[in-house]
């Protein structure tokens, strides 16, 4: 890693550190730790394609973003984790618009919420955290492996991925469902996906990384969102009052993928993070995630899963 930075540093010092690059993709960039990553890259002259659900608040987000950095390089385009065509498509205009593609930011994702399902039917957190971003890494992967130069992909996770494991019997909370339960396995299933992602990109030779981070505790609408889908229950109410009267900004939230993103130190199969209380505070640092989250045959039977499951597949090399 870089040098350590005072803890004071806004987001805007800590990009001034970091390289630029050419053109990144952000998903959910119109809102929270998105919104934040997108701003600190187009500091940088990244043009960035926000990847967004909703058309109307990525082109507000958009806007936002313009007033706020003169000379900022946006593309709104829309993307709905939740519908496999949507990513497909989305895919398939990315693909027909740009010749390369620097960084791809999985970071949209939604937090604890009632059980509900995707458009293909999937269980609504696993769908859109885990399976949406699988599918769009798939797609978007020639393009990453064609660009000049080291690409990325990285991978939003969360401490909530420490507790959890995948239940492949009960993969869809059909049987048995927990709101934080569901969340923490999507959770460790990006980190899984990331890894094992990087492992079969080494195999292949190819220029392109694949990485985890974490935003600590950060304020963003998320446990705002969790709470209102929820109803009354004293957890999520806890939270809600910790987001607003403990828990750090989005903007220094954004850091950890901002630094995962484009410090030239970071190798691939890292997890960044905060380095202060818990994981929680702090500025970006490579720290280890979970025991289970290192483990390569179930990395390896989640990948199988989300491939059958998803009917994408990676054009790279198996593990033997």
């Amino acid at each position: 890693m870089s040098e350590r930075r005072d803890s004071t540093d806004s987001v805007d010092d800590v990009a001034g550190e970091l390289p630029a690059v050419g053109t990144a993709v952000v998903t959910g960039a119109n809102s929270g730790l998105g919104f934040e990553v997108t701003k600190g890259l187009a500091e940088k002259g990244t043009h960035v394609v926000m990847a967004c659900r909703s058309i109307e608040r990525g082109e507000d987000a958009k806007r936002r973003i313009e007033a706020e950095v003169p000379g900022a390089s946006l593309t709104v385009n829309e993307l709905d984790l939740a519908d496999l065509e949507s990513v497909s498509a989305f895919a398939e205009w990315f693909t027909s618009t740009y010749d390369a593609l620097d960084v791809l930011c999985n970071n949209a994702g939604v937090m604890a919420i009632p059980r509900t399902e995707t458009e293909q039917g999937f269980e609504y957190q696993f769908g859109v955290n885990h399976l949406g971003h699988f599918a769009l890494t798939a797609h978007l992967l020639p393009v990453l492996q064609q660009t000049t130069g080291e690409s990325r992909v990285v991978v939003q996770s969360s401490a909530g991925h420490r507790k959890a494991d995948i239940d492949f019997e009960d993969l869809q909370g059909e049987e048995s469902y927990s709101a934080w339960g569901a969340y923490g396995q999507s959770k460790l299933a990006n980190l899984l996906f990331a890894y094992e992602l990087d492992r079969r990109l080494r195999m292949a030779k190819a220029s392109v990384k694949s990485l985890g981070c974490h935003p600590g505790g950060s304020k963003t609408n998320l446990l705002d969102h969790s709470a209102t889908q929820g109803g009354f229950r004293p957890d999520l109410l806890l939270m809600r009052l910790l987001n607003a009267v403990i828990v750090r900004s989005a903007e220094r939230g954004a850091e950890s993928m901002l630094y995962a993103a484009l410090d030239p130190s970071i190798d691939g199969g890292e997890y960044v993070g905060p380095d202060g209380f818990m994981n929680m505070y702090g500025d970006p640092v490579v720290q280890p995630s979970s025991d289970r989250s290192y483990d390569e045959t179930l990395a390896r039977r989640l990948w199988d899963v989300s491939e059958d499951l998803t009917g994408v597949s990676f054009d790279l090399p198996e593990p033997n």
